[in-house]
C-alpha cells in the first residue's frame, strides 16, 4: 500500500512513520515539500502522485512551547478540507483527532463517541477537531474515500516533548536526580504509543462499523501514579511533588466501540510502557537538553 503521512516530523508522526515503512511504501512530504495550507500546492501534489491512504495528523500545535502558536483554526481546517477535496484520489483518510473534539472545558469521564456536540469547544484546537468531526459524520463509514477518525487523549513514547510532556519529562528528571514535579493531579487515559500501531493497521484495512473511535486503554491513570512509576524504575526513590491537593479535570476515554470491532486489541500495562519508555530514554541520555527539564509541569 502507497500511504501519505503528513505530520511524519512530529512524536506521533515519527512512530507511524518506522512502523507503517515496514509493510508499505510511506510518502512524508516535509512543509517546504507540500505546504498542507495551499490548496493548489495539494491538488498538485495528488496529481503528480498515485495514493492508496492518507493518514493525517498533521496539525498547528498551540502547546506552551510552540514557537507560534497562531491560527491553529485556520491552519488545521485548511490542511484537512485541502487533503479531503482530493478524496477521489486516494481510497482511506484515517485522522487522528482528538479528545478535545469533546470541549475540554468540563471534565470528560469516560467520555463515548455520542457525546460529541454536548459542548462546542471554545479553544483553536478543539473547535478545528470538532468541526472536522461533524464533517467526518456525513461521509459514512464506507463511504469515498472511506473514513476513520481517531480520537486519541493522553499519547505517550519516544519521541514526544520530554520539555512539555508529563511522562516524558519526568523520566528525563528521575535521570538527572531532579524531583517529579506537578501542579495538581488528574486522571488521564494514556496510551502507549506502541499499541496505537495495531490500532492504525486495523484503520487503514478493516471495515469499521462507524466514522469516530475513541483510542484509548481499559484504564485511567493519575499523574501522581505515574510519577510514582517512573520513580520505581529510576530505583533512586525520586521524590513525586504535588504542588495542591485535589484532582484537576479529567481526561479520559471509553473505548467500548473499539474493542467490540477489534476485540483483540491488547494494550500494554502502565508500568511496563513506564519501563520501556525509561530504558529508552536511558539509552538516549546523551540527546536530553538538561536545561528544558525546569518548566512547571
Amino acid at each position: 500500500m502507497k500511504i501519505l503521512l503528513t505530520g511524519g516530523g512530529g512524536f506521533i508522526g515519527r512512530n507511524l512513520f518506522e512502523h507503517l515503512s515496514r509493510d508499505h511504501h510511506v510518502l512524508v512530504p516535509t512543509h517546504a515539500e507540500l505546504d498542507l495550507t495551499d490548496n493548489r500546492a495539494v491538488d498538485a501534489w495528488f496529481g503528480g502522485h498515485e495514493i492508496d491512504a492518507v493518514v493525517h495528523g498533521a496539525v498547528r500545535p498551540g502547546h506552551r512551547a510552540a514557537r507560534d502558536p497562531s491560527r491553529q483554526l485556520w491552519s488545521n481546517l485548511r490542511m484537512f478540507f485541502n487533503i479531503a477535496r482530493n478524496g477521489d484520489r486516494f481510497g482511506r483518510l484515517v485522522f487522528l483527532s482528538s479528545g478535545a473534539v469533546y470541549d475540554t472545558r468540563d471534565a470528560l469521564v469516560r467520555v463515548a463517541e455520542d457525546r460529541l456536540g454536548a459542548s462546542v469547544p471554545e479553544d483553536d484546537h478543539g473547535l478545528s477537531k470538532y468541526a472536522i468531526a461533524r464533517y467526518l459524520e456525513a461521509f459514512g463509514p464506507q463511504g469515498r474515500p472511506c473514513v476513520v477518525e481517531l480520537r486519541l487523549f493522553g499519547v505517550f513514547g519516544p519521541y514526544e516533548d520530554y520539555g512539555i510532556r508529563f511522562i516524558s519529562n519526568a523520566i528525563c528528571r528521575a535521570l538527572y536526580d531532579l524531583p517529579i514535579t506537578l501542579r495538581q493531579d488528574r486522571r488521564f487515559s494514556y496510551l502507549f504509543i506502541k499499541d496505537l500501531m495495531p490500532v492504525i493497521d486495523w484503520a487503514l484495512a478493516g471495515q469499521p462499523a462507524y466514522v469516530a473511535y475513541n483510542v484509548a486503554p481499559d484504564w485511567t491513570d493519575s499523574l501522581h501514579d505515574l510519577g510514582v512509576a517512573v520513580s520505581r524504575c529510576s530505583r533512586k526513590g525520586t521524590p513525586v511533588i504535588v504542588a495542591n491537593d485535589g484532582y484537576g479535570l479529567e481526561y479520559s476515554a471509553n473505548n467500548a466501540r473499539l474493542r467490540t470491532e477489534v476485540p483483540s486489541l491488547r494494550f500494554t500495562p502502565t508500568e511496563a510502557a513506564v519501563d520501556r519508555l525509561f530504558r529508552w530514554y536511558a539509552d538516549h541520555r546523551s540527546e536530553i537538553d538538561r536545561s528544558r527539564l525546569d518548566a512547571d509541569q
